[in-house]
């Protein structure tokens, strides 16, 4: 990983390469970087422990993330392409033209922030296992790799570490795992004799947390830092779109592999207390030697490309919205020559937000041993707060800049109000009462406000076409 990492710097020339590839990436590179972002630790290890615990019905949660990336590749990633920016607050401020509405990148970062945080806890627990080592080491060795490529050499040296863990992925889970499981259980017939035909119901996991799923990972793709920032990486729509398309197809395939794998484990190997502890209990017991390090490798690789991909997405928030919010609000504005560096030239500049972040992810992770919550919490926000916003300016031009800000606050405050008052913060409820209000409040407001002035979506017109270039 740190000699791609490397490799990756060589082709950074500024700060487009480094933030998105210079736009660049081909079917080949585009598919392998979407895919390996959005299937993470709870994909491959969570996926094996559902299908562990639920039979094939532990597959909804990957195939609901394989929905969101489908969704966001057909439906919108051509236009989102197109746009020729860098976050998805300068596409509110841009839509808009409402600074209120920069105020979506302090969540998003927060998000970003978390997301990369629970993905090094989760690799740095199977070092911790696998070297017998106090968990701080843990987060300090995998945490420190991971931020050392992602920092050098910033989307460039993440998309060539991507492919990478993409190869470990797809050969650990459907080259090895998956046979050697299904085989040891005896195939088909095997498993039913075992644990009958319930381990092969699709709905046994429960309607409900389907549901679940799909509102939080499905409606959270499409608006997610992470996953915009690598739309933006494509060379163009078409690839934005088709490409992202076949990721979402490698997706449910990965995502039934998975849950064939935990079902065929669970007939045949008992004693396991935490199902989390599947993935490695069948690479360390059921495969030879050797082949059951690639299998641990391509967990742990799982983990990396999400915890990199969430970290150049953060720094890129931070230093692209969140710095000149904060700035404003002392009565500073970046200079014309700050901004023409910041996007042009920069790349020293972005490095060290890359680096100071990933410091405290790394001192994050170490520190606090239950992120889930945080994680939960953001994701409710994003969702219940921004997707109204966001979609609602792609979709529908009469939508307004009081009215997205609006939108946006009404959802954040229903959304943590509600978790107080269910006083659960697993609970559902707090997403779909924060949703409903913010569609409410944006519908209204927008209609008993001005329309957004004519200039202002003239250039966003103008951006959607795809007419302007990356120097304007």
């Amino acid at each position: 990983m740190l000699a791609f990492g490397w490799w990756g710097k060589r082709r950074t020339k500024n700060a487009s390469d480094y933030l998105v590839a210079g736009r660049r990436l081909g079917p080949f590179l585009y598919t392998g970087t979407m895919s390996a972002l959005v299937l993470g630790g709870a994909s491959t290890v969570g996926g094996v422990a559902l299908g562990f615990e639920f039979g094939i019905s532990g597959m909804w949660l990957v195939l609901a993330i394989a929905c969101g990336v489908l969704a966001i590749s057909l439906f919108f990633a051509g236009t989102i392409q197109k746009l020729k920016i860098f976050t998805v607050s300068q596409m509110l401020t841009l839509r808009y033209g409402a600074r209120s509405t920069e105020t979506s990148s302090m969540v998003m970062l927060g998000y970003t922030l978390m997301l990369s945080v629970t993905s090094t806890t989760a690799y740095a627990t199977i070092f911790t296992v696998l070297f017998d080592i106090d968990r701080f080491w843990g987060v300090l060795i995998g945490g420190g790799i991971v931020v050392i490529y992602s920092s050098i050499g910033g989307m460039w040296s993440i998309t060539l570490a991507d492919i990478v863990q993409f190869g470990l992925m797809t050969i650990g889970l459907f080259a090895l795992m998956l046979p050697f499981t299904w085989n040891a259980a005896g195939g088909y017939q095997g498993i039913v004799d075992r644990l009958g035909q319930t381990a092969f119901d699709p709905a046994a996991i429960g309607m409900q947390t389907i549901i679940t799923f799909f509102v939080i990972y499905t409606l959270g793709l499409l608006i997610g830092q992470d996953i915009w920032q690598r739309v933006f990486t494509a060379r163009s729509p078409r690839i934005a779109r088709w490409g992202g398309a076949a990721a979402g197809v490698y997706c449910m395939l990965y995502g039934v592999a998975g849950a064939l794998i935990g079902t065929a484990a669970a007939s045949f190997m008992t004693g396991i207390e935490n199902s989390d502890a599947v993935y490695a209990a069948v690479a360390q017991n059921i495969l030879p030697v050797g082949l059951g390090g690639i299998v641990l490798a391509a967990g742990v690789a799982a983990m990396m490309s999400t915890a990199s991909g969430a970290l150049i997405a953060s720094a890129t928030v931070a230093r692209a919205d969140v710095v000149p919010l904060v700035a404003s609000w002392f009565g500073r504005k970046p200079s014309e020559d700050y901004t023409k560096q910041d996007h042009e030239s920069d790349v020293r500049g972005n490095r060290w937000f890359v680096l100071g972040l990933g410091i405290v992810v790394v001192l994050l992770a170490a520190v606090i041993e239950d992120v889930v919550t945080a994680l939960t919490i953001a994701y409710d926000i994003l969702v219940g707060g921004l997707l109204v916003a966001i979609l609602g300016g792609l979709f529908w031009k009469r939508g307004t800049g009081y009215g997205a800000a609006a939108s946006m606050a009404a959802g954040v405050v229903t959304t943590l109000v509600t978790m107080v008052i269910v006083g659960d913060v697993l609970a559902n409820e707090p997403i779909y009462f924060g949703l409903g209000a913010s569609l409410v409040v944006y519908f209204v407001v927008s209609l008993i406000t001005k329309p957004t002035p004519k200039p202002i979506m003239a250039a966003w017109e103008r951006r959607v076409a795809g007419q302007y270039t990356d120097e304007e």
